[in-house]
């Protein structure tokens, strides 16, 4: 469910994206909209009230939302203001790469993985085994957004929103399931 919750902003570019765009009237003026534009403003939208949702319910947000929202909010209000869709192409690969540089960061920086300081309360693992999964996360965030940037500048407008929902959400379904598998074999609980 929390996966569905972080995907939602995605979710509704994606549907406002394909039904969004067209001609609209307003005070006896007619407006067309193109799809792409409909779609950044809905997602600035849904991600603000995702934030504000979660900090009213909970009173903390996760931090990877918090990126993700000032991304949104500047790189849509860039999209929306100048009129280029490019700047919202950018955003998967500008939130993928600034989490594999807090992922380094902390790696080089702290004496804990990110992934240990997240999880390491949970299951223990040996060193070597939450290094491994460090850079694999962080081999993962960089391919991510090279995959982004190939099909968002070498494929049509369409086929990049459909990436960007269906082949970016499968990409991180599998890699999570492969850490998973990779977890298993190493992992022992935590007993509370």
């Amino acid at each position: 469910m929390k996966l569905f919750f972080d995907f939602l902003p995605i979710v509704l570019f994606f549907v406002a994206y394909k039904f969004g765009g067209g001609d609209y009237s307003f005070n006896g003026q007619t407006y067309h909209v193109e799809g792409i534009y409909a779609a950044t403003a809905i997602m600035i939208i849904a991600t603000l009230a995702q934030v504000s949702y979660t900090w009213l319910r909970h009173r903390t947000v996760e931090r990877a939302h918090i990126i993700t929202m000032v991304l949104v909010v500047l790189l849509g209000g860039l999209t929306l203001w100048l009129q280029n869709p490019d700047f919202i192409k950018w955003k998967p690969t500008a939130v993928n790469w600034l989490f594999a540089l807090v992922f380094v960061g902390a790696y080089l920086f702290t004496d804990k993985s990110l992934l240990e300081r997240m999880m390491g309360e949970h299951i223990q693992l040996p060193g070597k085994v939450w290094s491994r999964l460090n850079v694999a996360w962080i081999l993962f965030f960089v391919a991510s957004g090279v995959a982004n940037l190939y099909v968002a500048f070498n494929f049509d407008e369409a086929t990049w929103v459909n990436f960007k929902l269906f082949g970016m959400l499968g990409l991180t379904i599998a890699f999570v399931i492969a850490q998973s598998i990779y977890l298993a074999r190493h992992a022992v609980e935590v007993s509370k």
